[in-house]
């Protein structure tokens, strides 16, 4: 079979698998569940997105909530205040048709499916577009710095962006986002699993294919070297703004679909704490790790809400030190984390990976 014609029937089988999942997942999962199940699909494409950066180029980048904020308070405001001119088909009070109501809350029908796509593509597209322009903007000259210097002009990024939509009152200020009070549009719940997933698995799709290309090796060779990537010709600063524009885009586009499964956006919500959530997943996966970045997203997401059902929720108070604790263990028993630079591999499929070009091994 030729490669396109199989590249194109492993699309179609994705698609409909996720297709499928969409409303099998939310009639058979507790709502509790089913959330966690969403919030690691957001959290995979944001700690992916920053493995770009911090993983592939060697930056170090603390500030990528910033980047999820643009995206979505951008698409928020969008469907809000847009709402006549583009999104009219879409109920005012931003609840699409659902099965169960008050329990299932997000099995969407056949028809909130349909409706939401136009409108889902359209805030990723803009929320994504956004964070990237806002992303160059800012990585332009600051990723002439290195080290720690780029860590503080990064984090202060993340705080200029929360402290001028807490001072934005058609965002909502302090108090939050959620509808316009003059109009009464609301945010609508157009992201369900079909959206979140597909994006997740876009954002490992293309990182996995940067990472197993020729182009990739200029990436992966200013994470090893940047002097020697400089003496070899690679305008060094070029591809850190690539590679930081790139997962600005993801990050923003992940505001977007998780803004409209909020249906409300705080300023708290994209402070520097989550922005360490970010930075703690890919570490503990692994700089460099496709496959790390995704199991300590999914890890990470899941394990506080599984203690605070099962320790109440005074657990989320000691959530900062038990992260603390757990990288601590992790430099003293595994350093590199726990992929390292490798990934995960089965099968024949992905045999042919190690013949990529590539200067980490697979385990």
């Amino acid at each position: 079979m030729k490669p396109t014609i199989k590249n194109i029937l492993i699309i179609l089988a994705a698609l409909l698998a996720l297709f499928v999942l969409n409303f099998l997942l939310p009639a058979t999962l507790q709502p509790v569940a089913y959330r966690v199940v969403m919030l690691s699909g957001i959290a995979i494409t944001m700690a992916v997105s920053l493995n770009l950066i911090n993983g592939f180029t060697g930056q170090f980048s603390i500030g990528h909530a910033g980047f999820q904020a643009v995206g979505a308070y951008s698409a928020a405001a969008l469907t809000v205040y847009a709402h006549s001119a583009l999104f009219s088909y879409l109920p005012k009070d931003g609840q699409l048709p659902v099965y169960l109501r008050g329990f299932f809350k997000d099995a969407p029908t056949l028809e909130a499916f349909w409706m939401s796509i136009p409108a889902a593509l359209i805030c990723m597209i803009v929320g994504g577009a956004l964070a990237a322009a806002i992303g160059y903007v800012v990585g332009l000259p600051s990723l002439r710095l290195k080290g720690d210097y780029l860590a503080i002009v990064t984090l202060g990024f993340g705080e200029i962006i929360r402290v001028v939509v807490e001072n934005t009152d058609a965002l909502g200020g302090p108090r939050g986002f959620s509808k316009d009070f003059n109009s009464g549009v609301g945010i609508p719940s157009i992201t369900n699993f079909f959206w979140v997933y597909l994006l997740a698995l876009a954002a490992v799709v293309v990182s996995r294919n940067l990472r197993f290309s020729a182009h990739g090796l200029s990436y992966l060779s200013v994470r090893e070297d940047e002097i020697a990537a400089q003496a070899m010709g690679i305008n060094t600063t070029s591809v850190k703004v690539k590679a930081f524009v790139l997962g600005a885009f993801f990050a923003g586009a992940s505001g977007a679909l998780f803004a409209h499964y909020e249906q409300s956006v705080l300023p708290a919500s994209f402070g520097f704490i989550r922005s360490f959530d970010f930075v703690t997943m890919i570490v503990l996966g692994g700089l460099g790790s496709i496959t790390g970045s995704v199991l300590a997203a999914i890890v990470l997401t899941a394990l506080p809400e599984i203690l605070r059902s099962s320790l109440g929720t005074e657990f989320n108070q000691y959530r900062l030190v038990a992260y603390a604790l757990l990288l601590i263990i992790l430099m003293l028993v595994r350093p590199q984390g726990i992929f390292g630079r490798g990934e995960f591999t089965f099968g024949k499929w992905f045999r042919r990976e190690r013949n990529r070009p590539d200067s980490s091994p697979v385990v």
